[in-house]
């Protein structure tokens, strides 16, 4: 800008003192970088908006917004304006070069903003999408920014000490152990998200269980550094990705792909309530639709086999084979669930003896719930127990059971009734010769606590 030659043309109505010219063109490349602002917001959101609804991505342009992507575009042109026409203001010789190289950075900082804020509106966008539900891009945004933020620090840099970008990244290798300490952890995430997601391991809405971590729970979120787990209590477990990549943990999405949930849990039969069936046993249980086939081709079996015994052997009941109540109830589960219209008949299914142990016989139950949501998984397990606790008295067996108060209450009270019975007795055989010495009381008190 020619100052000298605006003086002449102008005359009175440019100043001729030097800090007045500097203001007056420091006041004209202000207006000039607001005009170039508000000409390139206006295109730049004409042109966006009209191409992405055109494309029928009407929500991407929402996200753009949301984010400010497009106001930090804009935001680049004034900064831009400012770098090229400082050297046009009169008498900033000494100045120009320092406010132009911040001018110029602060408008690469703008579009790098920019940048990130689409990044950030690609995540928004994707996750609205069905597919965000099971795969999880922001690890890799979070990569995408981490770079940005890395390139625009020594593009800045470069620009503000006047120095080539070059000679920025071969300073990086000095420090290039410093920069893998600092960064350990983001590289390990990045490896491990990389893997996670690539390999299909983990994905948002799985059921994990990591107790190393205390992590029992839906997966939530999957970043870069962190995966967050909802447990079951509605706490929220955060851990590193890179664990969930180098440390066991499992995954029960593939049961309810599968569309089985196990059952497995045992009853304890008391042992002193087994014994064998007789044959009127036997025949009252027939009555029984689920036992009913097999008992008939057990008993069929059963006399083949003892007929081939000899009389005189088979007269001793111990020779002989008989049926017991124990297998009776196997076999009487067993049937009952592959009648049972909730339990998976596709998949793995037995009723088993386990090895007996001082606190009864365990009868374990194996097989798989047709439902695999929690509460109907529940509620068909309850269902399938109930039904078998209350079997058990039809087949003479009883559920073991620890003592509890009650229980030594009530033996409490036999004992002393029977107690109270003898001395009676003695009493009315001997006379009034007969002392207390337990503490009996004709009223009814014995003395037992």
């Amino acid at each position: 800008m020619d100052w000298n030659r605006l003086v002449e043309q102008f005359g009175d109505y440019v100043p001729h003192a030097p800090w007045a010219q500097t203001l007056v063109g420091i006041g004209i490349l202000l207006l000039v970088a607001l005009i170039a602002q508000w000409v390139g917001a206006r295109i730049v959101l004409f042109c966006a908006h009209r191409l992405l609804i055109l494309t029928g991505r009407k929500n991407w342009d929402h996200a753009l917004r949301r984010r400010r992507a497009y106001q930090n575009l804009w935001y680049a042109v004034p900064f831009a304006i400012v770098s090229m026409g400082v050297g046009l203001v009169p008498h900033m010789d000494r100045v120009v070069s320092v406010v132009g190289r911040i001018a110029h950075g602060a408008a690469w900082i703008c579009v790098f903003t920019a940048v990130a804020g689409m990044l950030n509106a690609l995540q928004d966008a994707y996750a609205a999408t069905p597919r965000a539900q099971t795969r999880s891009i922001k690890g890799y945004i979070q990569i995408g920014k981490l770079m940005l933020v890395v390139i625009c620090t020594v593009l800045v840099l470069s620009i503000l000490l006047d120095r080539s970008p070059l000679w920025m990244i071969s300073g990086l290798g000095a420090v290039s152990a410093i920069l893998l300490l600092v960064f350990k952890d983001t590289l390990l995430s990045f490896v491990a998200s990389t893997q996670l997601t690539s390999n299909d391991m983990l994905r948002i809405g799985d059921w994990i269980e990591m107790p190393q971590a205390n992590a029992d729970g839906f997966v939530r979120d999957i970043a870069l550094h962190t995966v967050k787990v909802q447990n079951w209590d509605n706490t929220v477990t955060t851990v590193p990705t890179y664990k969930l990549f180098s440390e066991s943990y499992r995954n029960y999405r593939q049961m309810f792909e599968s569309g089985g949930r196990r059952i497995k849990r045992t009853l304890r039969v008391d042992a002193s309530t087994v014994r064998f069936l007789s044959d009127d046993e036997a025949k009252q249980l027939m009555r029984f639709r689920l036992l009913h086939d097999y008992l008939t081709a057990k008993t069929t079996v059963l006399q083949q086999a003892n007929s081939q015994l000899g009389e005189d052997i088979a007269q001793v009941p111990a020779n002989r084979r008989r049926l017991t109540n124990i297998g009776t109830l196997r076999a009487y589960a067993l049937a009952y669930l592959k009648q049972n219209p909730e339990i998976r008949q596709d998949m793995s299914m037995m009723v088993r003896m386990m090895e007996p142990q001082s606190d009864g016989i365990p009868i374990e139950v194996y097989c798989f719930a047709a439902l695999t949501a929690w509460v109907e998984y529940e509620r068909i397990q309850g269902d399938v127990f109930d039904h078998l606790l209350a079997i058990l008295p039809e087949l003479g067996l009883r559920l073991y059971q620890q003592p509890s108060g009650a229980d030594v209450g009530a033996v409490g009270q036999g004992l002393a009734g029977a107690l109270q019975r003898e001395l009676a007795r003695e009493r009315a055989a001997y006379g009034d010769s007969v002392q207390t010495e337990v503490g009996w009381d004709p009223s009814g008190d014995t003395g037992v606590r």
